[in-house]
């Protein structure tokens, strides 16, 4: 049996602030054939989830500290809908089905959440990450950023 302590969310905050992406991550599965892939992330507000789709697979993420708002986009960005999870919200959890162009805005320092994922996990096609949006280390992602945190139903990103 394996137990989670609250002081390893704290762990990981703190790893998340030192990390340039400002996120950690710990694999709870034990290789990436699993198939169940399943993780614990904690972000902090300035993290950068670049919007992306799972083509093959569905994803749950179940908010353990924090508030984020999820937003969900058609093919070409513009922004379908706009989900608060977690603290003060009354969701504390999201499914995206297989195919969802979504992002995950973190709206305070040290949310947390736990994901899982359908395995194995194969890098070649786990994640298609959107056209539309800004890579990682891009100028361009804080001005992005921004905007996601605007950002209503029907709002297009315009560079």
């Amino acid at each position: 049996m394996k137990l989670f302590a609250d002081s390893l969310l704290d762990d990981l905050a703190s790893r998340a602030a030192a990390s340039p992406r400002q996120r950690a991550h710990l694999n709870v599965h034990e290789t990436a054939a699993d198939p169940i892939q399943r993780f614990f992330v904690v972000a902090r507000r300035d993290s950068y989830f670049r919007p992306h789709a799972h083509l093959s697979k569905s994803e749950l993420a179940i908010a353990l500290r924090g508030r984020f708002d999820i937003l969900t986009f058609d093919e070409t960005g513009e922004v379908l809908a706009r989900y608060a999870i977690g603290d003060g919200t009354g969701q504390f959890a999201y499914e995206a089905e297989s195919g969802t162009w979504h992002t995950i805005v973190a709206l305070s320092d040290e949310c947390a959440f736990l994901e899982v994922k359908e395995g194995p996990y194969d890098p070649a096609v786990a994640v298609d990450f959107a056209p539309w949006a800004p890579p990682e280390g891009d100028s361009s992602v804080a001005r992005f950023q921004q905007w996601l945190r605007e950002a209503s139903v029907g709002s297009l990103y315009s560079a």
